[in-house]
This record gives C-alpha cells, sequence and structure tokens, in this order.
C-alpha cells in the first residue's frame, strides 16, 4: 500500500473533489488493484449503453477517447 499524500497540491484536491472521477482516482491512489474494478465498472458501463442506445454508444465513446490516443501516441513516440 502506498501512503496517501498529507499535504496534498491544490489541484490535487480540486482533481479530488470531482464526484465520480475523484473518487475513483482516490480509490486507485491507495490501492493499485482497484484499477480493475474501475475497468470492470466501465466496460459494464458501455456494454449497458450498447443494449440501450445501440451502435452510437460505441461512437461516442470512440469519439471521446481520441483526445486520449493522440496523447498517448505522443507520449510514446518522444525520444
Amino acid at each position: 500500500m502506498t501512503s496517501i499524500d498529507q499535504n496534498p497540491s491544490r489541484a490535487a484536491r480540486l482533481f479530488h473533489a470531482v464526484p465520480v472521477v475523484g473518487w475513483i482516482a482516490r480509490d486507485i491512489a491507495q490501492g493499485v488493484e482497484n484499477v480493475f474494478y474501475a475497468l470492470v465498472i466501465a466496460l459494464t458501463a458501455l456494454v449497458l449503453a450498447v443494449k440501450a442506445w445501440g451502435i452510437v454508444a460505441i461512437t461516442m465513446t470512440a469519439l471521446a477517447l481520441v483526445p486520449v490516443m493522440f496523447l498517448w501516441l505522443i507520449a510514446i513516440s518522444r525520444p
């Protein structure tokens, strides 16, 4: 287990104050095994969205992940 910073920066406190994302980030900071639970929850939400709205849910998910993939490609291509 990693220890949680006792004096987090203002940005970290603001990030952890965001309702859903902050809770997940705080749980991941406490233990890395919580990442797998977050992935299962995200996959379940995607499956339920596809069941409710069809292919549009997959399209919107892919559209939302474009900036993430762009940053990922920049990160892995740096020397």
